[in-house]
């Protein structure tokens, strides 16, 4: 007698089943109240005035503008990457629902979500959730005459920066990205081979053997020269391929081209910086931290166990009911405590037309001038931290409702820099992308916070 398999049945069905399934999405979805809730026109008309701004002319076929707002919102309400994202607004409901695609076959690719992305840029992602703050403050879920606000930083994903580890970097990816291109960089890639052996083992020599800072000291001066004069000749290198121009690269190499010129000019900025610091032991300013992503710096946060983190300064104002705005320093002295105390309630003006009636922020935003400037702005109740044993500017239950908000960021910022939204540490490759992803964690706590007040009015429990 045969056994049955398991895990099957050997019985066909009578009639083949259906590729398309009738799916009914319950109303109590966070993406179906998001999908009936958000103002989708009014993000339509942001996208629109940033890709003019972006765009030099309107040729080629119309965007699918809806879609791509609709997996923003996905990717921002669950962080997923962008070939997830693709296979989940394909393949899952709710979320095709929410990109307005269920009365359709198609589906945006995963590339064309990026380009979406990149296109709009931080400040694209920024202006439309400074749209979804307005809607939230018009519904009666935000509060926006009550204000606080805080500086935080925004880790990259890089090492630890240090000098002989920056160097050594410049030399793997160059020998990566001269192999991509042609003739003029594998001639060049012949030429240094010797140099290029020599730098390794320095870069050996350094991790394995140099155990005093004299040692290390002086290996590193030996790498520095080293890698000068692979500098020069990389410079050489780039110029021959630019004054030859016959030949046309693409894709690939064309990349590779513009990544070893990036390269060139980073690092002919770190040799001068690495000489000064073992001349006097101190760090020069503005010193690149990451040959990658030039654009990053330190910040001093003087926490327990992190002293200093990577990245880049952000300001983050918090509306009483929880919704947050962002504002990116994509240079170290553009946002500092003293200053952000002040725009953040210019900002909030400009966006809601006047400034909020009362205001916190902590006590580095303090000064006379700050609190001078901040009531001819119009905020009557400011609830700048005093330093030392100056008094408060407001007292009574004004004070401990103004301390109450003010402790409140702290678990904003804490929020958008969980796993669930991915503020701190995002899989970004520049500084540009860094603040897309940024506003995006953002975005999200603001669209999962309208979610739940809205089923909150609508006596719904979401599921989903």
């Amino acid at each position: 007698m045969s056994q049955r398999p398991r895990g099957g049945s050997r019985q066909p069905d009578l009639f083949p089943r259906t590729k398309r399934p009738a799916i009914s999405l319950p109303d109590n979805h966070p993406m179906v109240v998001l999908t009936d809730t958000v103002d989708w026109t009014e993000m339509e008309v942001r996208v629109e005035r940033i890709r003019a701004k972006k765009l030099k002319n309107a040729a080629g076929r119309p965007p699918h503008l809806r879609p791509l707002l609709g997996a923003l919102t996905f990717m921002a309400i669950r962080r997923v990457p962008y070939r997830d994202a693709e296979e989940q607004i394909r393949y899952y409901a709710p979320a095709r629902y929410l990109c307005g695609l269920t009365e359709t076959d198609w589906t945006p690719d995963f590339t064309t979500i990026q380009d979406f992305a990149q296109l709009l840029g931080e400040d694209g992602v920024k202006l439309i959730n400074e749209g979804i703050v307005e809607q939230a403050v018009k519904l009666g879920l935000a509060d926006a005459r009550v204000a606080v606000a805080d500086m935080t930083a925004q880790e990259a994903a890089i090492p630890y920066p240090n000098e002989m580890g920056l160097l050594g970097g410049f030399l793997r990816s160059v020998e990566k990205a001269a192999r991509k291109v042609g003739r003029t960089f594998k001639k060049f890639l012949t030429k240094t081979a010797g140099k290029l052996k020599a730098a390794k083992e320095k870069v050996r020599e350094y991790r394995l053997f140099a155990k005093t800072k004299e040692a290390k000291d002086r290996v590193l001066g030996q790498m520095t020269k080293l890698v000068e004069g692979l500098s020069s000749k990389l410079g050489k290198a780039l110029d021959e391929a630019a004054s030859a121009g016959a030949r046309r690269l693409k894709g690939c190499a064309l990349v590779a081209q513009q990544k070893l010129s990036e390269l060139h000019h980073a690092v002919n900025k770190l040799l001068p910086q690495i000489r000064y610091w073992l001349r006097t032991g101190y760090v020069a300013t503005g010193k690149i931290i990451n040959l990658h992503i030039p654009e990053l710096y330190s910040i001093v946060r003087g926490k327990v166990g992190k002293s200093v983190e990577f990245g880049l300064s952000w300001g983050i104002t918090r509306l009483r009911g929880g919704f947050v705005l962002a504002t990116m320093a994509l240079e170290r002295g553009e946002l500092q405590d003293a200053k952000f105390a002040v725009r953040a309630v210019e900002d909030l003006a400009a966006i809601f037309g006047k400034a909020p009636r009362a205001y916190a922020y902590d006590r580095a935003g303090h000064s006379e001038k700050n609190i001078a400037r901040l009531r001819s702005l119009g905020v009557r109740d400011v609830g700048l931290a005093p330093r030392g044993r100056t008094e408060w500017a407001v007292k009574g239950r004004v004070k401990e409702n103004l301390i109450r908000e003010r402790t409140l960021v702290e678990g904003s910022i804490g929020t958008i820099k969980s796993q669930k939204y991915g503020f701190n540490r995002p899989a970004a490759r520049s500084a540009e992308m860094m603040g897309v992803c940024g506003q995006r964690a953002v975005l999200g706590l603001n669209l999962t916070k309208l979610a739940r007040g809205i089923a909150e009015k609508r006596g719904l429990v979401l599921v989903g």
